[in-house]
């Protein structure tokens, strides 16, 4: 009778053993967070903190979404099917493209992380740092002899005095924005576990050249703590222009290629004949407007907020779409006025225009900036469109 009892345990701990799942399913939310359990309690107490820590690297930095709820089901998509292994190079990947000094094989460094949150108050909260504001380090490196190839972006806390925080065992989310005249160009994000944190590395050859109008670029730092999220900007920091990612050269379709065309000896001119040549395209209509008159409505409209009207006088690639060149926090959504000193033709042809204009931008913070743009505009089917945007020193 006992034997019975005892094959009867043993078959009863063995179909609970086969119950524990070693993958990730993530059919749900309780399912997901049930298969995680299953695979953290077959790993011993340092696997487990670095299995934890590669979940919250993939859900704060390998996924976009917004909200811990839409986090979990995109982190759920990511991962679903995999096992321990594999989360830990999926996180070790998404680490070294983000620039972070974490890796599944280095030391517990953030904490004690659980992606789907303790609702439990806690004595001490690690996040909860007494910071007033961000100061920022630029530092350029990678020269080989035709400038920089890249820029080291180093934030730290500092508290209302200006003097640095000190902090340790964080998990702050930092996240860097660049921006050129207004248009976003990358987003990277870490994690900073103290103030000694190596902050941001930016290859230039990560930005297009075609963006990067004017040399310069502007740089936003947030770093968000448990009571308040701190930002940073930093304006018109110089870029080697050299180091820039340049446009790939345009392909040439041999198929297209045509055989020339000799002159034809019947002709009275002797000129060549292509019977299968197209008519000479018409000549474009000329604008009858001064193209100062453009930028002028421009810079009107956006002073009073009719930014639709503002886009559809432009043809700027390097703006993108309506919703960025609106965007309030980047884009022209964030000018409260436009005063204008001066605005000159500089110069004109019937396809293309250079206009100088000089003005006062203040922003809804109510920060002022007097800035000296040069406006270049092209022929659009009889209408000046404003096609280029530099702002000059």
């Amino acid at each position: 009778m006992k034997k019975v009892r005892f094959f009867l345990l043993i078959a009863g701990l063995a179909l609970f053993t086969a119950c524990k799942k070693d993958h990730v399913d993530a059919s749900s939310t309780q399912s997901l967070q049930s298969s995680i359990n299953d695979m953290t309690s077959s790993l011993n107490t340092l696997q487990q903190i670095k299995f934890n820590e590669a979940l919250y690297v993939l859900k704060t930095f390998g996924v976009e979404a917004d909200g811990d709820i839409n986090e979990l089901k995109a982190l759920g998509k990511l991962i679903d099917g995999k096992k321990v292994p594999e989360i830990l190079a999926l996180a070790d990947q998404v680490a070294q493209k983000n620039s972070m000094d974490w890796s599944s094989t280095a030391p517990p460094s953030l904490g004690e992380m659980d992606i789907f949150g303790d609702l439990n108050p806690k004595e001490v909260d690690s996040n909860d740092v007494r910071a007033g504001s961000i100061n920022l380090t630029t530092r350029y490196s990678g020269d080989t002899g035709s400038g920089p190839t890249a820029v080291q972006i180093i934030p730290k806390l500092t508290d209302a005095s200006g003097n640095p925080v000190s902090f340790s065992g964080a998990s702050l989310e930092a996240t860097l924005e660049v921006f050129n005249n207004g248009v976003k160009l990358s987003t990277a994000k870490n994690i900073m576990v103290d103030n000694n944190f190596k902050g941001f590395y930016l290859k230039f050859s990560s930005l297009s050249a075609e963006r990067v109008t004017d040399g310069k670029i502007d740089i936003t730092v947030s770093v968000k703590t448990s009571s308040k999220t701190l930002k940073m900007t930093k304006i018109g920091l110089d870029v080697n222009p050299a180091a820039l990612k340049m446009p790939a050269p345009p392909k040439i379709d041999s198929a297209a290629i045509t055989e020339p065309t000799f002159p034809d000896v019947n002709s009275p001119s002797g000129t060549p004949v292509d019977p299968t040549a197209t008519p000479a395209p018409a000549t474009p209509k000329q604008p009858a407007a001064d193209p100062k008159s453009t930028v002028s409505k421009f810079l009107n409209n956006v002073s009073s907020q009719n930014l639709k009207a503002a886009f559809d006088a432009s043809s700027n690639p390097s703006w993108g779409s309506y919703d960025s060149f609106s965007n309030a926090t980047s884009g022209f959504g964030a000018v409260k006025n436009v005063s204008v000193k001066n605005i000159s033709t500089n110069a004109s042809t019937p396809n293309s225009a250079s206009v100088n204009a000089t003005y006062d931008v203040t922003d809804k913070s109510g920060k002022t900036t007097a800035l000296k743009v040069t406006f270049g505009l092209k022929n659009v089917n009889g209408d000046w469109k404003i096609s280029s945007y530099k702002i000059n020193p």
